[in-house]
């Protein structure tokens, strides 16, 4: 019976450390927010999908670069 009273003891001080040592622990630090996302355009030219604001805008049509841009206006016409 001594050894029953003595394994309950150390029982119930184990589970209070550990309860104790759980509360301790630093919450976790706050995740990063993400960045809005940004509307998608395709190319004109060639599909490619790329940020509208990477995008080179010519009467109402997206270009991915410079290169398609010209490639797509005849030449004179600007």
């Amino acid at each position: 019976m001594k050894y029953l009273l003595v394994l309950l003891v150390l029982a119930v001080g184990w589970h209070m450390w550990r309860s104790q040592r759980v509360k301790r622990t630093p919450p976790p630090p706050p995740k990063k927010s993400l960045a809005k996302p940004e509307p998608m355009v395709h190319c004109a030219h060639c599909g490619v999908h790329l940020p509208q604001s990477d995008a080179i805008r010519y009467q109402g049509a997206h270009y991915c670069s410079q290169a398609h841009l010209a490639q797509a206006v005849p030449p004179g016409k600007s």
